[in-house]
């Protein structure tokens, strides 16, 4: 995903093991910005009967700094994933070569 030169959000769709079922792309944004719902994200995992789900999407900047609206939707994914019972382990940002952001790991998002 580093190389892309737009936005992308994927979501890995996981089983009660954090196995893997499947991946999908939810969203496709500009050079430096994507909006999203919640609703768009959790789908694929509500018709995969999904037990959790991580979220991915890249900084075509190369720069995998997380912004305001990444925090901002990552707090909604997760109290999202509350109602739905189905968690967000993570939100990955990637940057540029080997680069990115474990939003839980810095704590953005995540309470």
């Amino acid at each position: 995903m580093s190389v892309l030169e737009q936005e992308h959000l994927r979501v890995l769709l996981l089983n009660t093991r954090n196995e893997v079922m499947g991946i999908e792309e939810i969203y496709i944004g500009n050079v430096n910005s994507s909006v999203v719902r919640p609703a768009e994200v959790f789908r694929p995992g509500v018709r995969a009967n999904s037990t959790a789900i991580l979220a991915v999407h890249n900084h075509p900047s190369g720069d995998p700094t997380p912004s305001g609206a990444d925090v901002s939707i990552t707090r909604d994914l997760v109290e999202a994933g509350k109602l739905l019972g189905m968690e967000l382990l993570d939100h990955l940002v990637i940057g540029s070569g080997q680069r990115f952001v474990s939003m839980k790991e810095a704590r953005l998002g995540f309470s």
